[in-house]
């Protein structure tokens, strides 16, 4: 990777591709060792061993892990195919123009790699509630607790491992995108834009199919307008220094909106008041955090190239956004639902701001004191009590919820001492 990053190149277009190129080698290298190997080795092939000693031979291993072997054996050879090229490309000794990808792409997404996700996608609605009714049972608790202990789970449980396919299939045509965005070449721009059409396809062929792909598609344009800021540029309050900046991992957008459980229950755009302006923000409620951004629009519209961006699910403001393209950028954390207080402010006490439809959202910690604050105001009456309302709601929905698990916990069975 160090001298993969020293090379120097003549142009910085081609540098831009082979950043691109980089970027889809990294991804599906964690996806393959730290989702589908895990899935595998851990969870599967634990099974089959139990099973090969006359322990949950009941449990279809089908059922549970689809194709997962054949998607790990592609995945594994999509990687090294990709690792290949790139070693190729980093050891010849004179500088060769670019980097040998589009032969490995075609190979793979024209080939099996598609096949085996839509195949694992197409049941994995059956996995997930198989799973469920498996977790009733002691002798299965006992099996899954052992495994999801494992330190190579990274405090990953089963459903959350069981996603990533989904997940990687939503995510491959902006990966994809990004490669053909940043290649100069014609005839390299136009394999590479057909690849990603046969990708989408795939995806549009599966969402005819399954309902709960309308949500990842809809988490996936969310991933593509929404920008996570690190810490320093987030709150000036702390100081990192250059130099440490790289202990400082941010997980992914991915990561927090790939959820097949998480739902995004309102969203709307408002004003954000603060202590010398107003702000134009935009508000994600999801059914266990709000997060507020703020929208920020690109004086250089986006050309026709990029209407492929555009999903009906999304909302005309953020349509809006993408068209001019601008982001959403992440202004504060997440705020969970039972970290969250709202009140409604009377006119009276903000009419002075020239404030109108105002409510006020609190972030509160575990000692219940208050972290930040945000002052809103809403278009009309009628919009701010929405507002109100779907918060209120979403906070009672999750704090239910919080306390149903909580009580099935306590009837968990105990750990054996055997394992």
């Amino acid at each position: 990777m160090e001298t993969y990053q020293k090379r120097p190149t003549v142009q910085l277009d081609l540098r831009k591709q082979q950043e691109a190129v980089w970027e889809l080698f990294t991804s599906e290298c964690s996806y393959f060792l730290d989702h589908l190997l895990v899935l595998k080795m851990i969870f599967m092939n634990t099974l089959k061993y139990l099973q090969t000693h006359e322990y949950l031979l009941d449990v279809d291993l089908w059922r549970l892990f689809a194709n997962l072997e054949e998607l790990s054996q592609t995945s594994f050879s999509f990687v090294n195919g990709l690792f290949g090229i790139i070693k190729d490309y980093v050891d010849a000794s004179e500088i060769s123009p670019s980097i040998d990808f589009i032969s490995v792409l075609t190979k793979y997404f024209r080939g099996s790699l598609c096949q085996s996700h839509q195949t694992y996608c197409l049941n994995y609605s059956a996995a997930v509630f198989y799973l469920e009714s498996l977790r009733q049972r002691d002798d299965f608790g006992i099996y899954l607790k052992w495994c999801e202990q494992n330190e190579q789970c990274r405090r990953l449980h089963l459903p959350e491992l069981l996603v990533a396919p989904l997940h990687r299939l939503t995510r491959y045509p902006l990966l994809l995108k990004n490669i053909w965005k940043r290649s100069t070449d014609s005839t390299e721009k136009i394999l590479i834009y057909s690849i990603k059409e046969k990708v989408e396809k795939s995806i549009r062929d599966l969402e005819g199919k399954v309902k709960w792909l309308d949500n990842f598609q809809k988490c996936r344009h969310l991933q593509e307008i929404i920008v996570w800021p690190p810490l320093w540029d987030r709150d000036k309050r702390f100081f990192i220094p250059e130099c440490l900046r790289h202990v400082f991992k941010e997980h992914m957008a991915e990561n927090i909106l790939s959820p097949t459980n998480r739902h995004l229950l309102y969203e709307g755009k408002l004003t954000l008041a603060e202590s010398t302006r107003f702000l134009d923000v935009y508000l994600f409620l999801f059914d266990d955090f709000l997060l507020v951004t703020k929208t920020k629009r690109n004086k250089k519209k986006l050309g026709g190239s990029d209407t492929g961006l555009m999903c009906p699910s999304l909302t005309p403001e953020l349509q809006t956004v993408i068209k001019e393209g601008g982001s959403c950028t992440v202004l504060d954390q997440p705020i969970p639902l039972d970290r969250l207080v709202v009140k409604s402010i009377d006119p009276l006490h903000v009419s002075v701001f020239g404030l109108r439809n105002a409510f006020l959202i609190q972030h509160e910690n575990r000692y219940q004191q208050c972290i930040a604050a945000f002052l809103l105001q809403a278009q009309t009456e009628n919009i701010k009590k929405t507002w109100m309302t779907q918060i209120t709601a979403a906070v009672s929905c999750f704090t239910k919820s919080q306390e149903t698990k909580k009580i099935s916990s306590l009837t968990l069975p105990a750990e054996s001492s055997e394992i």
